[in-house]
């Protein structure tokens, strides 16, 4: 332009970089109470912090008409800001820009963010919003791709990774944001799908939608993908902040301590209350959970998957800890696949980031069932065994009531090298349950006897006697402590904090091969 100055020159670039998508498209997104990818960054990071990288970046592609349109950006804003004024790493995909496909630049601009985000040791938050791989530029895209989740890969276990999904997320994408620590998928319009959904036989056929094949519900409560679901983009981003407050930058920093108000040594007195001294009985472990921790906080992911497990972030005399209990109302606490595959992920993200793991047990065994053994529970079982006993982060665990068999061990026993383990009066850590035991070792007895129920009564009482009470494990040293209920958070932080410095060696090799 005559008269141009550079400055005005850049100035222009910076407003195209501002809004280069599909001016439908953002007016059908604004209609649909969805905000652009620029206005997500925006409101994800403290106001004013964002340093954006790559704003002028273009595609090199000439197929299929692609020269026609170059939008600056390339469908992804990405760069560095603050959440509550600590540095993070972040991108946003924009689906007003090819619909938020990945080709070369694109996944370049994401790789690049993720490379900056490994060397700085800052935690990376992608918002994603993309229909995969860009089909026009061919495999030139899939290289980049390729580079992109090699590198998501190597941040795996050094920085946390945290993805929120906005929109329809399929293929490369979906891909791409599973390979997160933690994903949290909008309630309105968050779906993820491997495959594009109009090459799914229900999909085609009518007998789903694409809400019921990808959306948030069924991510939430039938594939474990996403550990939140949110019901706004606001929402989305404050439950992504929350879980960031809980986690270190690195691996090899250590979380924030944040106390409040909450003494350390404050009783636990409505305990006695919750857990019903019938050991038949169900009860809410949250509750439980709850009444130990810092202010009674707890921030539980995965609530609707796999309920028969309870896993979550707190607080204990300021510490961020990770929580892990069974849940005796749903499936009476038994582990099946999907509770074990689930707490032993979460372990292992605790183990990756410093994070000490409390757990609560009060499990009477492994779920038993064709559909459990043929699936194989008893690999997945091991992976949470395996969890246990290769992290070295502080292990404590208190046992509420049942504690039985194979799946006493598996959940953080003292064998699997747990710190500190503690029982309440009513824990029962024994092979298995009283009556089955009894049934087994006193089959012939109990035979003779017809059915008699006072003679099986009897052998129960005997059996629980001998076997049924803490204080048999403590003798053997398998428990620390027997305490009171009311005892348990006192307990817990006198534990802990020496349990700070601990430092664990462990022998060089590759790595574990785990069941997976």
């Amino acid at each position: 332009m005559a008269g141009s100055t550079p400055g005005d020159e850049l100035d222009a670039m910076r407003i195209d970089a501002g809004s280069p998508g599909d001016h439908r498209v953002v007016q059908n997104l604004r209609e649909d109470g969805a905000q652009t990818a620029r206005e997500r960054v925006g409101e994800l990071l403290d106001e004013g912090s964002f340093v954006e990288v790559d704003a002028f970046v273009r595609h090199r592609s000439w197929d299929h008409g692609m020269h026609v349109h170059t939008p600056l950006g390339d469908g992804v804003v990405a760069g560095h800001g603050m959440i509550d004024g600590r540095r993070v790493v972040c991108f946003s995909q924009d689906y007003s820009v090819f619909s938020g496909t990945m080709g070369e630049m694109h996944a370049n601009k994401i790789a690049k963010v993720a490379e900056f985000a490994e060397k700085s040791q800052l935690p990376i938050i992608g918002i994603w919003d993309g229909d995969g791989q860009r089909a026009h530029e061919g495999v030139t895209s899939l290289g980049s791709t390729g580079r992109l989740l090699d590198i998501l890969v190597a941040c795996s276990g050094r920085v946390p990774t945290i993805s929120i999904v906005l929109g329809t997320v399929s293929g490369t994408s979906a891909l791409a944001a599973g390979l997160s620590d933690f994903v949290i998928l909008g309630n309105e319009r968050g779906r993820m799908f491997m495959r594009s959904p109009y090459t799914i036989p229900e999909i085609i056929e009518g007998e789903l939608d694409e809400e019921g094949l990808g959306g948030a519900v069924q991510h939430a409560s039938r594939s474990g993908v996403a550990c939140m679901v949110a019901d706004s983009e606001r929402e989305a981003f404050d439950q992504a902040a929350e879980i960031l407050s809980y986690l270190p930058d690195h691996t090899l920093a250590e979380p924030a301590v944040l106390r409040g108000g909450d003494k350390w040594s404050r009783k636990c007195r409505g305990m006695g209350k919750l857990v019903p001294q019938d050991s038949d009985q169900p009860y809410d472990m949250r509750a439980v959970i709850e009444q130990v921790v810092d202010d009674r906080r707890f921030l539980e992911l995965f609530p609707t998957y796999a309920e028969n497990v309870v896993i979550g972030f707190a607080r204990l005399d300021g510490h961020s800890v990770g929580v892990v209990g069974n849940q005796p109302s749903v499936l009476a606490g038994c582990l099946d696949i999907d509770a074990s595959v689930k707490a032993a992920r979460f372990v292992r993200a605790c183990d990756c980031y410093n994070i000490p793991v409390i757990t609560f047990v009060d499990v009477p065994g492994f779920l038993p069932g064709t559909v459990q053994e043929w699936g194989g529970i008893i690999r997945h079982g091991a992976k949470l065994l395996y969890a246990y006993a290769e992290a070295t982060v502080p292990k404590l665990t208190v046992v509420t009531r049942k504690a039985y068999g194979g799946a006493y061990l598996a959940m953080s026993c003292k064998h699997l090298g747990s710190d500190y383990n503690v029982a309440w009066p009513t824990g029962e850590l024994a092979v298995m349950g009283a009556e089955g035991a009894v049934s087994i070792i006193h089959r012939a007895e109990l035979a003779e006897a017809g059915d008699s129920s006072a003679v099986h009564g009897e052998l129960v009482r005997e059996y629980r006697q001998k076997f049924g009470d803490p204080y048999v494990a403590a003798r053997h040293g398998w428990l620390d402590d027997v305490i009171e209920p009311a005892d348990t958070r006192s307990a817990l932080v006198s534990a802990l904090r020496p349990l700070l410095s601990k430092r664990e060696w462990v022998p060089p090799k590759k790595h574990g091969n785990i069941p997976l």
